[in-house]
């Protein structure tokens, strides 16, 4: 974001929070700030604390201690000033499926409090939004998953939200529909609208302007995808891809000058802390082992490479390659 951004453009404040069930911690001492019209990202496995963390900005959870405020307002204090001003969506798109589109963004518009006059251009706009001109009577439970998710999308900003959250909108959700997905989220951050999106798909996570990567409570590292991928500094990654596969893996974990190695669809990724030699070296290396080599060669470390180095934890990049 630029930097003269004042305080005044703040939309989300949080200090130190930290949200506990009985002896399970499961937001431990967050601490960020997010500004009005940026895309945040909550990245990180199932069950790291993006999902609590969503409910207690929303207003649905109260912390344990800490501070969050949402557009102005103390999210323990005020959590219905703050239900007020932003829109929710998650993972179960929070639609009845035996209605029709219009009769759901009727429903929704009704207990979102729009003003009658305004209604039927703010449904208008939403049907139009979320690509579904002419399919207004249609029952919402035939619908496919992405038009499920552009309708679900339409209802939590028929309120005209300053700050939305999707807890993980496009779980299940073919590649094609979610990039179309993602067009929508982008057009409504160029209104200004500020937007939390948590995810555990890598693809999705370049999509956001900023990054938090979440485990097991804590922030680990935050900052843009670009600043993130450049965090390796002090090491070099290399793809090596070779035959057979798992003899290679098992060779290189053993190696002095491999300080990681891992499986990366059909090749290893590999962290060295000098490229050049390590590439003369392992090539030989591997060869001695009758292991054939046909690409060897250094690259720029991706999403999944930072979030592995800082976790040891593989998440999702897209869902040809869930675990």
């Amino acid at each position: 974001m630029a930097a003269d951004i004042t305080s005044a453009d703040l939309s989300v404040q949080v200090c130190n929070l930290v949200k506990r069930f009985g002896a399970f911690t499961a937001v431990d001492d967050m601490s960020f700030e997010v500004h009005r019209g940026e895309i945040m990202g909550f990245l990180g496995p199932n069950g790291a604390g993006k999902s609590t963390m969503i409910r207690i900005m929303c207003g649905l959870l109260s912390p344990t201690s800490g501070l969050a405020r949402v557009a102005g307002f103390d999210v323990a204090k005020e959590p219905e000033a703050v239900r007020q001003r932003i829109g929710y969506m998650s993972q179960k798109f929070s639609l009845y499926d035996d209605l029709s589109v219009l009769e759901n963004l009727r429903f929704f518009g009704g207990l979102y409090n729009v003003p009658r006059a305004e209604i039927g251009a703010r449904i208008d706009a939403a049907i139009t939004m979320a690509g579904l001109r002419g399919h207004e009577r249609d029952i919402t439970g035939t619908l496919a998953g992405g038009w499920k998710q552009c309708l679900a999308l339409g209802c939590a900003v028929l309120h005209h939200p300053a700050i939305l959250f999707l807890d993980e909108p496009t779980s299940g959700v073919d590649p094609i529909s979610r990039r179309a997905f993602w067009d929508l989220i982008h057009e409504l951050a160029s209104q200004r609208v500020t937007i939390f999106v948590s995810t555990h798909y890598m693809d999705e996570a370049e999509y956001c302007n900023r990054l938090a990567l979440i485990n097991r409570g804590r922030m680990v590292a935050t900052g843009t995808p670009a600043e993130l991928r450049n965090s390796r500094r002090e090491a070099a990654l290399l793809i090596v891809r070779c035959a057979p596969l798992g003899d290679a893996l098992a060779a290189l974990q053993k190696h002095p000058d491999v300080m990681e190695a891992a499986v990366f669809g059909d090749a290893l990724h590999l962290t060295v802390r000098d490229a050049g030699a390590a590439i003369e070296t392992l090539a030989d290396f591997l060869h001695s082992r009758d292991i054939a080599v046909t690409e060897l060669r250094e690259i720029s470390p991706t999403l999944e490479d930072v979030f592995v180095d800082l976790t040891g934890i593989r998440p999702r990049r897209n869902e040809a390659y869930a675990p």
